[in-house]
């Protein structure tokens, strides 16, 4: 047996705020690890493996200055995006 439920969810202002950034930051290091991992296959380069993804996406890009704001996201945004 299959039961399936409908959830609505009205966010206040600043819920809203808050869940567009985080999904802002999930998109942007998903974008950026799927990019990488293209340029590996492109380059016959060897796949990168996730923990190295997490290594380069995350820890070493919130040291560069264009990605200084991913420190101020939620962990839990970032902490893997491109796993499914």
């Amino acid at each position: 047996m299959q039961l399936r439920f409908n959830y609505r969810v009205y966010p206040t202002p600043g819920q809203q705020i808050e869940l567009a950034r985080a999904f802002g930051c999930a998109r942007v290091v998903f974008n950026d690890g799927l990019r990488l991992r293209r340029q590996a296959r492109d380059a016959h380069e060897k796949y990168i493996s996730d923990s190295e993804l997490s290594r380069r996406l995350i820890t070493e890009a919130k040291l560069t200055p264009e990605r200084a704001w991913l420190a101020r996201c939620p962990p839990w945004c970032y902490s893997r995006p491109w796993r499914t």
